[in-house]
């Protein structure tokens, strides 16, 4: 893609995104989700091939339709109470289609069927951007409106999107289509603790994002899209393989990783708001997750060939667009231990 188009189109997405982040009339963040989505499109077609054009005429018709709730809801609410702010949805009604128009946004079950097609037909880079940057806009709405949402609605999406992330997962061979179902299922996780701290929310929200961008820039460093190909990168490149091992179990939520910090503190708070039996189905769901991560770790770290591998070695070429990688791979383990110093800043 030419660089000029690709700035303005990668621009247009932070536009986008820091307009819907800032505003406080439902217009203005309706407008800025459009500019994300129409940013985003031109970079799904960039491949050229028809499971890149058929994932944007996707994800085009699911974010049209979104969009269209979005509007409906707003209009909707301010036909019967006057205002046009975020934080004033008060008719049952705007509120209802609201979270539903949300959920289509982020692929949160039953509204996530779109997301697993729509990432196998797009490049690596494309996917990361969209299970990260895209997720930004439509969270921050949900947390701004949180304290007006159904709960009963919220946890019935969180406990769909955590068994199906994790039994979709379990049999899947590509990394994209895998990538996706675990998308599902931490969003079921920040779904779940939405109505009762909006905190928790935005830090399981920064984790998901530093995990999910550590696994992809992995993925694009190694070019693995399928676990055949991902089960010779230890023969190529072992020290990244390993931290590839550690990311997969920070995923899972496994401790002492940073994966566990958030899954620790949404099953405290929904105990200490007697939902226990909420609370046992998402930790036994989690485990699902955990199968397919671990089944992952196996085919990187396991199943290593008897001889030398031909293929080219891979960490003798310099990757100067992965330069920040070091400090994903280092976050992601490694943050257990400011737990207290997290909680302090999001209070």
């Amino acid at each position: 893609m030419n660089p000029y188009a690709l700035s303005i189109l990668l621009s247009s997405l932070a536009v986008g995104t820091i307009t819907t982040l800032s505003s406080s009339h439902w217009f203005l963040a309706w407008l800025g989700l459009e500019i994300n989505t129409l940013a985003i499109i031109p970079l799904m077609t960039k491949m050229h091939h028809p499971r890149a054009t058929e994932s944007a005429t996707k994800y085009f018709l699911t974010q049209a339709a979104a969009s269209a709730l979005i509007l409906f809801s707003t209009i909707t609410n301010a036909w019967a109470t006057g205002e046009w702010t975020i934080i004033t949805m008060n008719d049952n009604t705007s509120t209802l289609i609201l979270t539903i128009a949300l959920a289509i946004k982020l692929g949160i079950a039953p509204f996530h069927l779109w997301l697993p097609d729509v990432m196998q037909g797009l490049n690596l880079a494309t996917c990361l951007i969209l299970t990260t940057w895209q997720k930004l806009a439509p969270m921050s709405l949900m947390i701004m409106t949180s304290h007006q949402l159904n709960t009963s609605l919220l946890i019935t999406m969180a406990m769909l999107s955590t068994v199906i992330g994790g039994w979709g997962g379990l049999n899947q061979t590509q990394m994209r289509k895998m990538m996706a179902y675990s998308s599902i299922a931490h969003l079921g996780w920040m779904t779940l603790i939405l109505s009762f701290s909006p905190n928790l929310t935005t830090l399981n929200l920064m984790i998901y994002l530093m995990l999910t961008s550590s696994m992809f820039l992995m993925m694009m460093t190694l070019t693995s899209t399928n676990m055949n190909k991902l089960s010779t990168s230890w023969l190529k490149t072992p020290l990244l393989a390993s931290s590839m091992m550690v990311t997969l179990m920070a995923l899972g939520g496994l401790p002492p990783t940073s994966g566990f910090l958030p899954k620790w503190l949404i099953l405290q708070e929904m105990t200490k708001q007697h939902l226990g039996a909420v609370s046992t189905l998402m930790a036994m769901s989690a485990l699902l997750s955990l199968f397919f991560y671990l089944r992952l770790s196996y085919a990187i770290s396991l199943t290593t060939a008897p001889n030398t591998s031909n293929s080219n070695m891979t960490w003798r070429v310099a990757h100067s667009q992965m330069q920040v990688l070091p400090t994903m791979i280092t976050l992601t383990t490694m943050m257990m231990p400011i737990t207290p110093t997290l909680l302090a800043t999001l209070n």
